[in-house]
């Protein structure tokens, strides 16, 4: 049995920074110590918990099973004492230096991060935002380490740990480029499913999961997924609309923000669609961060609903 006293604390701080960089440099640098200081703590910490904790692979210092276990309560134990020490330090983001990563899918990216980083430059100057493609990590793991803050999109499954704040709900909406033969014209059902479709999020994970209901829709209507263009992501549907005949299905929002640097245009779609509700999440665990709080009071403030 391990004895806790006998665990230095720097120790713990030392397994983290490793646990997130996965390399001793960048591990070290962010610690402000030197690589083989970093590799004598990490041996001494192996000694006292009798496991390798991390293996040196092509990939970088890859956690063993012991590690993966110990990851999330050391971090919540770090942070709870952190901000039991620091309980009158409030969040600043006037002076902060923080870098908040967000998980989103590419059509969330279009709408909210343009406005958010204006958003950051004004009150905010010194924030740090990064994102992270949705579809790709696991959600509950990646906050409750902290390396992910917030996930934004519609996402149906989501763990009983996160908390979560609806933001809108949005219709789907039918695109196309302003000289279209269609746009300047009411839409009709029988023109609608006679035009060649661009489908989007066959191939894609994330846009599958938030696709699949309105593609299922258009199926049934008539609209053959397969037969006209396929792509797995949004980001190039403005730029295949403007150059070509082709009209696509896509979330409102996702409209709003790409229609005019395109010389597009949208209409309502001449048949009733599943409509999209989109969500903020995070873990339970930073429910009180107070740079947690000022970021998801921002994001409720611009663009909920």
């Amino acid at each position: 049995m391990v004895n806790i006293k006998s665990i230095d604390l720097n120790l713990l701080h030392v397994f983290q920074e490793v646990f997130h960089a996965r390399q001793i440099s960048s591990a070290a640098k962010k610690l402000g110590l030197s690589q083989p200081a970093v590799s004598s703590a990490l041996t001494r910490l192996r000694t006292s918990l009798g496991d390798e904790l991390f293996v040196r692979t092509a990939q970088g210092m890859q956690p063993t099973p012991f590690a993966q276990q110990l990851a999330a309560p050391i971090a919540r134990a770090l942070n709870d004492l952190d901000r039991a020490l620091n309980h009158d330090i409030l969040f600043d983001q006037t002076k902060t230096t923080r870098q908040f990563t967000l998980a989103m899918t590419d059509v969330a990216e279009v709408y909210f991060m343009p406005r958010m980083v204006a958003l950051c430059k004004e009150i905010a100057p010194e924030v740090q935002l990064k994102t992270v493609r949705a579809g790709t990590i696991d959600f509950k793991t990646e906050m409750e380490t902290g390396r992910l803050d917030l996930a934004i999109g519609a996402f149906d499954t989501m763990s009983g740990a996160l908390f979560q704040r609806r933001l809108f709900k949005q219709s789907y909406v039918c695109m196309m480029r302003s000289t279209h033969p269609l746009a300047n014209k009411s839409l009709e059902l029988k023109s609608f499913l006679s035009a060649q479709h661009l489908i989007v999020g066959t191939g894609d994970s994330t846009n599958e999961s938030t696709n699949a209901n309105v593609n299922a829709a258009l199926q049934k209507l008539g609209v053959q997924l397969n037969a006209h263009c396929i792509v797995p992501h949004f980001v190039a549907v403005p730029y295949m609309l403007a150059a070509t005949d082709l009209i696509a299905t896509v979330p409102q929002k996702f409209a709003e923000r790409s229609a005019s640097p395109f010389e597009l245009v949208w209409q309502k779609s001449p048949h009733r669609l599943p409509t999209l509700q989109t969500n903020m999440f995070w873990h339970r665990r930073y429910q009180r961060d107070e740079g947690g709080i000022w970021l998801r009071k921002l994001i409720a403030n611009a663009f909920s609903e």
